[in-house]
């Protein structure tokens, strides 16, 4: 009987320790067994689309800037621009993309529709127009993915001036730029994102810094620079809690700055750290990333993935 008792005891540790091993091992899951795949896409698509968007808006503010400066060398590469429309009070202004843009890394085929008052100026202080993206396809060269863009936004000019007059006439311009975009992704999968983005030009004609913030509100979140729905179909939102900054010299990839990414429904977050290199050591002064950081967190656990820009 005291044997088979002492067996009975012995046999109802090994049952608990194992079970608290178990528990133990559950809440310390490895980091690489959690899947943080829609973090990780949703930065990629991020990065990606608001380059692609910025430099559409560049575009157009060259493009108005061009009767000022008495010149079409700001027009964009393999682009057609014609200003002739004139319907009531406001004048149209279409650029039709048909190839290369002219760093080489996407093939543009679409349209980027300007519309402005008659007698409203682009290089007038607080001068708004809305450019139009009209089925934008965007093949990038790296991958050949392609995404299509439709949607309006407004673009206006906080401080006034030209982007040919920085270095010179202005140390600064900023432009604001906010409206409803939507994404076709190269899987078929289309979602719409809402986009207010504050940018502040620095440096000179031919060697621009971008530096972007946030002003969007929605949900309790503030300081928005993105926010809808990512391709997993759950809502999300985007802030710069540290300016994000772009060099020309740096094909305008991040090189400073931090952006939070939160899917609220599915407790998971990812804080991305720009300005990385190749090694996933911090870049020196001077030097162009490679890289960004991602710290992500889920209700199993956090963990950090290197990713490349481009």
């Amino acid at each position: 009987m005291k044997k088979s008792r002492f067996l009975s005891i012995m046999a109802l540790v090994a049952l608990t320790a194992t079970l608290i091993f178990t528990s133990c091992d559950k809440k310390n899951e490895d980091p690489a067994d959690v899947n943080t795949e829609d973090l990780q896409q949703l930065s990629d698509d991020e990065n990606k689309t608001l380059d692609e968007v910025d430099e559409v808006m560049n575009d157009a503010s060259n493009v108005m800037s061009a009767g000022s400066l008495k010149s079409s060398a700001a027009f964009p590469c393999n682009a057609t621009v014609d200003s002739a429309s004139i319907v009531n009070d406001t004048v149209n202004i279409v650029i039709t993309y048909n190839g290369l843009n002219c760093r080489g890394t996407v093939i543009r085929n679409g349209q980027a529709i300007i519309k402005r008052k008659v007698g409203e100026h682009w290089g007038m202080v607080g001068a708004s127009v809305v450019v139009k993206f009209n089925n934008l396809s965007i093949t990038r060269v790296v991958n050949n993915k392609t995404k299509v863009l439709n949607g309006t936004k407004i673009h206006t000019n906080v401080t006034g001036g030209h982007m040919f007059m920085l270095g010179t006439v202005m140390n600064s311009i900023i432009h604001r730029n906010s409206g409803t975009l939507s994404v076709t992704f190269e899987n078929g999968t289309s979602r719409s994102w809402q986009l207010a983005r504050q940018i502040t030009y620095t440096g000179t004609p031919l060697n621009i810094t971008m530096a972007i913030d946030g002003f969007g509100t929605a949900d309790g979140y503030t300081n928005l620079t993105v926010w809808g729905i990512n391709r997993q179909g759950n809502a999300f939102y985007s802030q710069n809690t540290s300016t994000v900054v772009k060099k020309q010299e740096c094909e305008f990839r991040p090189s400073a700055g931090i952006t939070v990414h939160q899917i609220p429904s599915k407790n998971r977050s990812a804080t991305i750290t720009y300005g990385y290199d190749d090694n996933n050591q911090p870049i020196t002064t001077g030097d162009c990333a490679t890289k960004y950081r991602l710290d992500w967190v889920t209700a199993n656990g956090s963990g950090t993935v290197f990713k490349y820009l481009w």
